[in-house]
């Protein structure tokens, strides 16, 4: 399931990132170790370990560093402890929280970008609405209310998620559990237009993205920090999303450079995948600052 994702590179350098990038060392540093109101915190559930958290979905790079994740658990069950087994079905309101702390490494001039990429909507990526960014006691944050909520925000270098499970609509927003870890971690996300210039700027910039993580890639090839194998399948990864962006937004095939690609691969040919991506960037930097077909 997507999530949403509202950001442009400017954005991001403008108003999400502060010079330095303190650590998690414990949960009491990511989580609230307290009952939030009528939320109980489920201290067996939490967890801290290494990772790229919830932008590991979008691809985020992190091959040459680690992040911290912690996550954690609240619930209503005090609550409604003693209720008969349906009603407690109908009441009960579980609350996952994921935080990841970000090293500050070069990956993350991507964060805002990969953050939103969860809350667009399309084949494409191409949808992104209003309806999707909000604004919780002067902080602004990505929303979505399918399958019962989902909040996500920015501070600084630590992302952090909030979800809960509601299918039927029937259910309170734990709106108290996210106005703590607002306070706990306010927003550093930049008030932001949703309109047909964002959409123009993400898609282009996730086309930027893909070619970056080419390269990314086969830096750790020529560093030896990286199999062959590995590098070759997520640098074609990137090349085939970058093929279908093109071919969406630009008019161009894409369906003869992904079967070459495919075939180079299966022959582990690193040279020709190093020249499509050649191919490729040079073709960007001619057209990137051209329009699109929207």
């Amino acid at each position: 399931m997507k999530v949403i994702k509202i950001t442009t590179i400017l954005a991001l350098i403008i108003g999400i990132f502060l010079p330095d990038a303190k650590a998690f060392t414990n949960l009491t540093d990511c989580l609230i170790t307290s009952d939030i109101g009528i939320y109980n915190y489920k201290s067996q559930r939490a967890n801290m370990g290494k990772g790229s958290g919830v932008v590991g979905l979008a691809g985020h790079f992190g091959k040459d560093h680690d992040d911290t994740v912690c996550t954690g658990d609240y619930s209503n069950i005090n609550q409604i402890r003693g209720l008969p087994v349906e009603e407690v079905r109908q009441k009960l309101v579980s609350v996952k929280i994921q935080l990841t702390q970000h090293s500050g490494s070069d990956s993350d001039k991507w964060l805002l970008h990969e953050v939103e990429r969860g809350f667009r909507r399309g084949d494409y990526e191409e949808n992104m609405t209003v309806a999707r960014f909000r604004n919780i006691d002067g902080n602004n944050i990505f929303y979505s209310g399918l399958g019962g909520g989902t909040y996500r925000w920015i501070s600084n270098y630590v992302i952090v998620s909030i979800e809960y499970i509601d299918l039927y609509k029937q259910k309170p927003e734990p709106i108290e559990v996210v106005r703590a870890y607002l306070a706990k971690f306010p927003s550093t996300i930049p008030a932001l237009t949703i309109d047909k210039a964002h959409d123009e700027k993400w898609l282009k910039d996730e086309m930027e993205r893909r070619l970056w993580l080419c390269d990314k890639w086969f830096y750790q090839l020529q560093l030896g920090k990286a199999e062959q194998k590995a590098v070759l399948q997520n640098t074609v990864d990137s090349m085939q999303v970058f093929l279908n962006y093109r071919e969406k937004y630009y008019g161009i095939a894409a369906k003869d450079d992904k079967n070459l690609l495919s075939n180079y691969l299966m022959q582990n040919n690193g040279t020709g995948i190093k020249n499509k991506l050649k191919e490729y960037k040079g073709w960007w930097s001619v057209n990137k600052d051209k329009p699109i077909n929207l």
